[in-house]
């Protein structure tokens, strides 16, 4: 793959790697500068992709790992002022469903967001997040289980 077929797939994901990132994160200038370095590592590390048709795998990869990276740094930074899940300060602009989605763990979370929101298979989101099929699978369904109880209790009220 050269750096031009990189750019390209880098414009037609930017969206993408913006929503998996808010799904780590939540806070937007973490995100992108998540993306941000994200998109740098990548042009620096092409010549590490071996398979040109798994290029956005590869791509949200370094992106998760990206996130983490900024999330353990906040999470040990002397400043108190950082949560992992940041409560939603403009409640207008999120969907029932994203707040639903935000209520699940983080290791349901990020498979769920890949598989329903991004359209990843099951097989890529194994590559991804290095967890087996079975794994995957049963986040998928422990996240769904989630996210139906979420949804019945705050129709209830």
């Amino acid at each position: 793959m050269t750096k031009e077929d990189l750019g390209h797939l880098i414009i037609a994901s930017t969206d993408s790697l913006y929503r998996i990132s808010k799904s780590i994160l939540k806070n937007e200038t973490d995100c992108e500068d998540a993306v941000s370095e994200a998109i740098v590592k990548s042009f620096d590390k092409i010549n590490t992709l071996q398979h040109a048709s798994y290029a956005k795998t590869w791509l949200v990869r370094i992106l998760i790992n990206e996130c983490y990276r900024i999330y353990r740094q906040k999470q040990f930074a002397p400043s108190n002022d950082f949560t992992f899940k940041e409560n939603l300060s403009d409640e207008a602009d999120y969907s029932e469903l994203y707040h639903a989605m935000m209520q699940l763990d983080d290791k349901y979370r990020i498979p769920v967001e890949l598989y329903y929101i991004e359209g990843y298979k099951i097989h890529e989101i194994t590559d991804i997040l290095n967890r087996s099929e079975g794994t995957i699978k049963s986040q998928l369904a422990r996240g769904r289980q989630q996210l139906r109880k979420y949804l019945e209790s705050e129709a209830a009220q």
